[in-house]
Protein backbone atom coordinates (compact mmCIF):
# COMPACT_ATOMS: atom_id res chain seq x y z
CA UNK A 1 0.00 0.00 0.00
CA UNK A 2 2.81 2.41 0.90
CA UNK A 3 4.56 1.66 -2.38
CA UNK A 4 1.41 2.43 -4.37
CA UNK A 5 1.00 5.74 -2.55
CA UNK A 6 4.60 6.68 -3.26
CA UNK A 7 4.14 5.83 -6.93
CA UNK A 8 0.94 7.88 -7.04
CA UNK A 9 2.65 10.87 -5.43
CA UNK A 10 5.57 10.58 -7.86
CA UNK A 11 3.22 10.49 -10.85
CA UNK A 12 1.27 13.48 -9.55
CA UNK A 13 4.49 15.46 -9.14
CA UNK A 14 5.59 14.42 -12.62
CA UNK A 15 2.31 15.72 -14.09
CA UNK A 16 2.26 18.86 -11.94
CA UNK A 17 5.82 19.92 -12.77
CA UNK A 18 5.07 21.21 -16.30
CA UNK A 19 2.03 23.09 -14.97
CA UNK A 20 4.14 24.67 -12.24
CA UNK A 21 6.75 25.70 -14.79
CA UNK A 22 4.02 27.12 -17.03
CA UNK A 23 2.69 29.33 -14.22
CA UNK A 24 6.18 30.37 -13.12
CA UNK A 25 7.28 31.23 -16.66
CA UNK A 26 4.19 33.39 -17.19
CA UNK A 27 5.12 35.62 -14.26
CA UNK A 28 8.91 35.68 -14.71
CA UNK A 29 10.16 39.25 -14.21
CA UNK A 30 11.79 40.84 -17.26
CA UNK A 31 15.13 41.23 -15.43
CA UNK A 32 15.30 37.49 -14.86
CA UNK A 33 15.16 36.88 -18.61
CA UNK A 34 17.71 39.60 -19.38
CA UNK A 35 20.14 38.16 -16.86
CA UNK A 36 19.26 34.56 -17.83
CA UNK A 37 18.69 33.90 -14.15
CA UNK A 38 15.54 31.83 -13.65
CA UNK A 39 16.20 31.71 -9.92
CA UNK A 40 15.20 35.38 -9.66
CA UNK A 41 11.99 35.53 -7.69
CA UNK A 42 9.37 38.16 -8.37
CA UNK A 43 5.97 38.86 -9.80
CA UNK A 44 5.35 40.66 -13.07
CA UNK A 45 2.43 41.11 -15.46
CA UNK A 46 4.64 42.42 -18.25
CA UNK A 47 4.34 39.18 -20.21
CA UNK A 48 0.55 39.40 -20.24
CA UNK A 49 0.68 43.07 -21.22
CA UNK A 50 2.92 42.13 -24.16
CA UNK A 51 0.18 39.82 -25.45
CA UNK A 52 -2.23 42.72 -25.99
CA UNK A 53 -1.27 43.27 -29.63
CA UNK A 54 -0.09 39.76 -30.42
CA UNK A 55 -3.35 38.38 -31.83
CA UNK A 56 -3.95 35.98 -28.94
CA UNK A 57 -7.30 37.48 -27.95
CA UNK A 58 -8.61 37.24 -31.50
CA UNK A 59 -7.50 33.60 -31.64
CA UNK A 60 -9.23 32.96 -28.31
CA UNK A 61 -12.47 34.46 -29.62
CA UNK A 62 -12.31 32.28 -32.72
CA UNK A 63 -11.64 29.16 -30.63
CA UNK A 64 -14.51 29.92 -28.25
CA UNK A 65 -16.92 30.55 -31.14
CA UNK A 66 -15.95 27.51 -33.21
CA UNK A 67 -15.73 25.15 -30.23
CA UNK A 68 -19.02 26.38 -28.79
CA UNK A 69 -20.90 25.89 -32.06
CA UNK A 70 -19.32 22.47 -32.59
CA UNK A 71 -20.22 21.30 -29.08
CA UNK A 72 -23.81 22.49 -29.41
CA UNK A 73 -24.19 20.59 -32.68
CA UNK A 74 -22.48 17.47 -31.35
CA UNK A 75 -24.78 17.29 -28.33
CA UNK A 76 -27.87 17.79 -30.50
CA UNK A 77 -26.98 15.25 -33.17
CA UNK A 78 -25.28 12.93 -30.67
CA UNK A 79 -28.35 12.66 -28.46
CA UNK A 80 -30.56 12.08 -31.49
CA UNK A 81 -28.23 9.38 -32.86
CA UNK A 82 -27.91 7.67 -29.48
CA UNK A 83 -31.71 7.69 -29.10
CA UNK A 84 -32.12 6.18 -32.57
CA UNK A 85 -29.61 3.42 -31.80
CA UNK A 86 -31.30 2.73 -28.47
CA UNK A 87 -34.57 2.39 -30.38
CA UNK A 88 -33.07 -0.26 -32.65
CA UNK A 89 -31.21 1.56 -35.44
CA UNK A 90 -28.24 -0.57 -36.52
CA UNK A 91 -25.59 2.15 -36.41
CA UNK A 92 -23.45 1.16 -33.44
CA UNK A 93 -20.89 -0.63 -35.61
CA UNK A 94 -20.42 2.48 -37.73
CA UNK A 95 -20.00 4.63 -34.63
CA UNK A 96 -17.31 2.29 -33.25
CA UNK A 97 -15.46 2.26 -36.59
CA UNK A 98 -15.49 6.07 -36.73
CA UNK A 99 -14.35 6.20 -33.11
CA UNK A 100 -11.29 4.10 -33.96
CA UNK A 101 -10.49 5.95 -37.20
CA UNK A 102 -7.63 8.50 -36.91
CA UNK A 103 -8.98 11.90 -37.87
CA UNK A 104 -5.77 12.76 -39.74
CA UNK A 105 -6.73 10.24 -42.44
CA UNK A 106 -9.71 12.43 -43.34
CA UNK A 107 -7.74 15.65 -43.70
CA UNK A 108 -7.20 15.52 -47.48
CA UNK A 109 -10.73 14.43 -48.49
CA UNK A 110 -12.18 16.96 -46.06
CA UNK A 111 -10.10 19.72 -47.62
CA UNK A 112 -11.34 18.88 -51.09
CA UNK A 113 -14.93 18.66 -49.93
CA UNK A 114 -14.77 21.99 -48.11
CA UNK A 115 -13.07 23.52 -51.12
CA UNK A 116 -15.97 22.38 -53.30
CA UNK A 117 -18.42 23.95 -50.83
CA UNK A 118 -16.38 27.20 -50.79
CA UNK A 119 -15.86 26.87 -47.03
CA UNK A 120 -12.05 26.93 -46.96
CA UNK A 121 -10.72 29.81 -44.85
CA UNK A 122 -14.10 30.50 -43.25
CA UNK A 123 -15.32 30.01 -39.71
CA UNK A 124 -17.63 27.23 -40.95
CA UNK A 125 -14.59 25.21 -41.99
CA UNK A 126 -13.88 24.88 -38.26
CA UNK A 127 -17.44 23.83 -37.45
CA UNK A 128 -19.12 21.86 -40.25
CA UNK A 129 -16.84 18.75 -40.16
CA UNK A 130 -17.41 18.54 -36.39
CA UNK A 131 -21.19 18.66 -36.31
CA UNK A 132 -21.21 15.10 -34.99
CA UNK A 133 -18.80 13.15 -32.80
CA UNK A 134 -18.68 9.35 -32.44
CA UNK A 135 -17.33 9.73 -28.89
CA UNK A 136 -20.31 11.86 -27.87
CA UNK A 137 -22.71 9.38 -29.47
CA UNK A 138 -21.03 6.48 -27.66
CA UNK A 139 -21.11 8.16 -24.23
CA UNK A 140 -24.74 9.23 -24.59
CA UNK A 141 -25.74 5.78 -25.84
CA UNK A 142 -24.35 4.21 -22.67
CA UNK A 143 -26.37 6.72 -20.65
CA UNK A 144 -29.54 5.85 -22.54
CA UNK A 145 -28.97 2.14 -21.94
CA UNK A 146 -29.17 2.84 -18.21
CA UNK A 147 -32.33 4.91 -18.65
CA UNK A 148 -35.58 3.28 -17.44
CA UNK A 149 -37.20 2.74 -20.84
CA UNK A 150 -40.62 2.51 -19.24
CA UNK A 151 -40.60 6.31 -19.06
CA UNK A 152 -40.24 6.53 -22.82
CA UNK A 153 -42.97 3.96 -23.40
CA UNK A 154 -45.29 5.80 -21.01
CA UNK A 155 -44.69 9.08 -22.87
CA UNK A 156 -45.51 7.37 -26.16
CA UNK A 157 -48.75 6.01 -24.72
CA UNK A 158 -49.64 9.58 -23.69
CA UNK A 159 -49.28 10.62 -27.32
CA UNK A 160 -45.96 12.48 -27.10
CA UNK A 161 -43.96 12.71 -30.32
CA UNK A 162 -40.40 11.37 -30.51
CA UNK A 163 -38.77 14.86 -30.58
CA UNK A 164 -40.88 15.85 -27.56
CA UNK A 165 -39.87 12.69 -25.70
CA UNK A 166 -36.23 13.35 -26.51
CA UNK A 167 -36.39 16.97 -25.31
CA UNK A 168 -38.72 16.65 -22.30
CA UNK A 169 -38.07 13.12 -21.00
CA UNK A 170 -34.67 11.84 -22.14
CA UNK A 171 -32.54 14.99 -22.12
CA UNK A 172 -33.30 16.04 -18.50
CA UNK A 173 -32.51 12.57 -17.18
CA UNK A 174 -29.16 12.30 -18.97
CA UNK A 175 -28.18 15.92 -18.24
CA UNK A 176 -25.05 14.91 -16.24
CA UNK A 177 -23.81 12.81 -19.15
CA UNK A 178 -24.62 15.63 -21.58
CA UNK A 179 -22.55 17.99 -19.46
CA UNK A 180 -19.59 15.60 -19.29
CA UNK A 181 -19.76 14.95 -23.03
CA UNK A 182 -19.88 18.71 -23.66
CA UNK A 183 -16.71 19.28 -21.64
CA UNK A 184 -14.84 16.48 -23.44
CA UNK A 185 -16.05 17.66 -26.87
CA UNK A 186 -15.06 21.25 -26.08
CA UNK A 187 -11.57 20.20 -24.96
CA UNK A 188 -11.07 18.04 -28.06
CA UNK A 189 -12.08 20.83 -30.43
CA UNK A 190 -10.18 23.48 -28.46
CA UNK A 191 -6.91 21.52 -28.75
CA UNK A 192 -7.00 21.04 -32.52
CA UNK A 193 -3.77 22.18 -34.17
CA UNK A 194 -3.19 20.53 -37.55
CA UNK A 195 -6.73 20.81 -38.89
CA UNK A 196 -7.26 24.58 -38.42
CA UNK A 197 -3.71 25.24 -39.65
CA UNK A 198 -4.52 23.51 -42.94
CA UNK A 199 -8.08 24.79 -43.41
CA UNK A 200 -7.64 28.45 -42.51
CA UNK A 201 -5.21 31.33 -42.92
CA UNK A 202 -3.79 33.52 -40.17
CA UNK A 203 -6.96 35.63 -39.86
CA UNK A 204 -8.88 32.58 -38.59
CA UNK A 205 -6.20 30.78 -36.63
CA UNK A 206 -7.40 29.19 -33.42
CA UNK A 207 -5.55 29.66 -30.16
CA UNK A 208 -3.55 26.42 -30.47
CA UNK A 209 -2.35 27.33 -33.96
CA UNK A 210 -1.44 30.78 -32.66
CA UNK A 211 0.66 29.18 -29.90
CA UNK A 212 2.58 26.97 -32.33
CA UNK A 213 3.33 29.98 -34.54
CA UNK A 214 4.38 32.04 -31.52
CA UNK A 215 6.75 29.27 -30.48
CA UNK A 216 8.22 29.25 -34.01
CA UNK A 217 8.68 33.00 -34.32
CA UNK A 218 9.70 33.88 -30.72
CA UNK A 219 11.22 30.69 -29.29
CA UNK A 220 13.43 32.37 -26.67
CA UNK A 221 10.85 34.68 -25.08
CA UNK A 222 9.98 32.26 -22.30
CA UNK A 223 7.89 34.71 -20.33
CA UNK A 224 5.72 35.62 -23.31
CA UNK A 225 5.32 31.97 -24.31
CA UNK A 226 4.46 31.00 -20.74
CA UNK A 227 1.84 33.73 -20.44
CA UNK A 228 0.25 32.81 -23.79
CA UNK A 229 0.17 29.11 -22.94
CA UNK A 230 -1.32 29.83 -19.51
CA UNK A 231 -4.09 31.98 -20.99
CA UNK A 232 -4.85 29.35 -23.64
CA UNK A 233 -4.90 26.51 -21.10
CA UNK A 234 -6.99 28.25 -18.44
CA UNK A 235 -10.47 27.49 -19.94
CA UNK A 236 -9.72 23.77 -20.20
CA UNK A 237 -8.18 23.59 -16.73
CA UNK A 238 -11.19 25.35 -15.20
CA UNK A 239 -13.63 23.04 -16.98
CA UNK A 240 -11.73 19.95 -15.88
CA UNK A 241 -11.39 21.07 -12.27
CA UNK A 242 -15.09 21.93 -12.02
CA UNK A 243 -16.44 18.82 -13.76
CA UNK A 244 -13.70 16.27 -13.02
CA UNK A 245 -15.89 13.92 -10.96
CA UNK A 246 -18.70 14.03 -13.50
CA UNK A 247 -16.33 13.23 -16.37
CA UNK A 248 -14.70 10.31 -14.55
CA UNK A 249 -18.09 8.92 -13.51
CA UNK A 250 -19.39 9.15 -17.09
CA UNK A 251 -16.39 7.31 -18.49
CA UNK A 252 -16.54 4.60 -15.84
CA UNK A 253 -20.26 4.04 -16.35
CA UNK A 254 -19.89 4.10 -20.12
CA UNK A 255 -17.21 1.44 -20.30
CA UNK A 256 -18.91 -0.74 -17.67
CA UNK A 257 -22.13 -0.88 -19.69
Amino acid sequence: MLLMRLVTVAMCLFVALPLAWLVYAAFIPAEALVRANLATFGFSLENFAALANSGLWRALAISFTASGLAVLAQLTFGLGAAYAIRNGARLLGLVLVLLALPSELLLVPLYRQLQTLLLIDTLWALVVPFLASPLVVFLLLQALRRLPWELVEAARLDGASEPLILARVVAPIVRPELLAAAVLAFAAHWNLVLYPRVMTTEALWTVQVFLTDLLRTRPFEWGLLGAAALVASTPIMILYLVFEKRIVATFEAGFRS
